[in-house]
């Protein structure tokens, strides 16, 4: 019996590790082959390497990509850092849609929030033209090194505040008493007591910030103009109409997982340094604030808030506006975009970013339950080793893994390439981490001690695992699983490495309407994602009975 249920598991812990090896191993692998092989004499070469290293053309590419990120995060974390603490200490009105609107700021994907800068900070948008007037200007736009910083900073301060925040709120204000009580200013308490209390938050959301915008394309292609990071390079490379190199941007690819697995592994490192264990005794409560501290702490928090919100309003108001060519817009409301967008014949792309996600879903709440309860419930070598590959596609960017499905399945005996199950693939192994976590942490509360019972009692392991298990973790499955449908219906990266004309997304749609410069349909399709955004955020706090969302 002992040996059949233990049998029972093993096969899962298999079925799993081969469905990873096969999809997320062997096409990384099959990379780094191609990157030290010559495809003409099939000898072990470091030419691309070297191409790449003795070439300032393609190394300052990466000399972009590092300034980018490191102004980024700094500009992230000094927005997040002060608004995580302003809302945990005052009592702000209306705080509780502040926090919706952040966290909607940032499920939206990076590259409509370009798309909308360039409406209104573009050579020919709204405040540009409007300064220029009013000034006798000459401001060329945001484009280049200026407006990607932008962009990112304001799209990513939102996980900088999600994680301190949750810091905040597990801290034990009796601290920050005792500090104030010895003589210590507020600003004294602030440097000396929370700050390193949050530090570990701090740098956990910092460094993902930088991992995020470190792998990011669509923002730098849209704004970068003659401002080119390194994920352009590897795009143009395997996906270029002209001067396209396989086996040079397979090293490229390789460089870059270097650069994130380092990554990774330093904020593993800086959290174990840099953690403190807290017990919320007595948490913060929220003061009223006066005078002085009242205006801007009010003026600080409603502010970012509105600046941060500017491209989600901006892509909705002008998806209304009536426009020539897809191009200029009249001034007159109409609904002419959402005619040319939801009324075209050959439109797939909003039936296929719903079907791709709920196929993608289903796939991610039963990997994730049978990944985290092995995991958990059944640590062995196998298990650590499928807790391992699990966060592998959640550190390596999205390009580098759809060029690496693309590389591994456009030939030979199991061919994916331009099917819509290589996407679902793609969209399920890159967003079940979320699903994976929540899983994990709703598992650590449930005690063995309820299933030793059900099995004293005469159940099965598995139907034990089926009929409790199953059901009590259900309600942190299902947030983990909203969260993991917000990102992969706003999934870029993978998306359009991997799509056809039949398998296109919405993502890819948008993008592919902003190159046009078809802003009128971007505009509209932007509306679709953002408002479906909305709604699963809705409905994630509904399942969680939360008004927000910590880290």
């Amino acid at each position: 019996m002992k040996h059949r249920k233990f049998s029972l598991w093993t096969i899962f812990t298999l079925a799993i590790l081969a469905f990873f090896v096969l999809f997320v191993v062997y096409p990384l692998f099959l990379i780094m082959y191609q990157s030290v092989i010559d495809p003409v004499s099939h000898q072990l070469t470091l030419d691309y390497f070297a191409k790449f290293f003795g070439r300032k053309f393609y190394w300052i590419t990466l000399v972009h990509s590092f300034a980018v990120t490191i102004c980024a995060t700094l500009v992230a974390a000094f927005l997040g850092l002060p608004m995580a603490y302003l809302l945990r200490s005052y009592k702000v009105p209306f705080s509780k849609y502040v926090n919706i609107l952040i966290v909607i700021s940032y499920l939206s994907p990076p590259f409509i929030g370009a798309y909308a800068w360039i409406q209104l900070l573009g050579r020919n948008g709204f405040f540009t033209k409007a300064v220029n007037s009013l000034f006798d200007l000459h401001f060329g736009g945001i484009y280049g090194f200026s407006g990607i910083v932008l962009v990112f900073s304001l799209q990513s301060f939102p996980l900088i505040y999600m994680y301190v925040s949750g810091a905040l709120k597990n801290l034990d204000n009796s601290l920050n008493e005792a500090a104030e009580s010895l003589g210590c200013n507020a600003f004294q308490r602030v440097t000396q007591i929370i700050l390193p209390l949050v530090m570990p938050s701090l740098l956990a959301g910092s460094l993902l910030v930088f991992m995020r915008v470190f792998s990011d394309f669509g923002t730098p292609m849209l704004i970068g103009e003659g401002y080119k990071t390194f994920p352009v390079l590897i795009y143009t490379q395997f996906m270029g109409e002209v001067s396209t190199d396989d086996h040079f941007a397979a090293s490229l690819c390789v460089i870059v997982v270097v650069i994130t697995l380092f990554l990774f592994f330093l904020q593993r490192m800086l959290a174990r340094h840099y953690s403190y264990a807290m017990t919320a005794l007595k948490p913060m409560q929220q003061e009223q604030a006066k005078g002085s501290k009242k205006f801007f702490s009010y003026l600080f928090v409603y502010g970012v808030c509105f600046i941060a919100m500017l491209p989600q309003l901006t892509v909705i108001f002008t998806s209304f506006l009536e426009t020539v060519g897809g191009t200029v817009y009249t001034g007159r409301f109409s609904l002419m975009n959402y005619e040319n967008t939801l009324l075209s014949k050959d439109n797939l792309s909003i039936f296929n970013t719903y079907a791709y996600g709920i196929c993608a879903i289903i796939l991610v709440v039963v990997l994730g339950i049978l990944i985290s309860y092995l995991t958990q419930r059944k640590p062995s070598v196998l298990t650590n080793l499928l807790d391992t590959l699990t966060m592998f596609p959640y550190i390596i960017p999205g390009s580098v893994l759809g060029i690496a499905l693309l590389s591994g399945f456009n030939s030979g005996v199991l061919v994916l390439s331009g099917t819509a199950l290589i996407i679902i693939i793609s969209l399920t192994i890159r967003r079940m981490p979320y699903t994976i976590r929540s899983s994990t942490a709703i598992i650590s509360q449930i005690s063995p001690s309820v299933e030793e019972a059900a099995i004293s009692l005469g159940a099965s392991e598995f139907k034990t695992f089926r009929k409790i298990m199953v059901p009590m973790m259900l309600p942190g499955v299902m947030a983990g699983a909203i969260m993991s449908w917000i990102t992969l219906i706003s999934e870029l990266s993978s998306s359009i490495i991997l799509y056809t004309t039949h398998t296109m997304t919405l993502t890819v749609a948008i993008y592919a309407e902003v190159i046009r410069s078809n802003f009128g349909n971007a505009a509209a399709y932007s509306t679709i994602l953002t408002l479906t955004s909305i709604v699963s955020l809705l409905i994630f706090f509904r399942v969680t009975h939360s008004e927000d969302i910590s880290v």
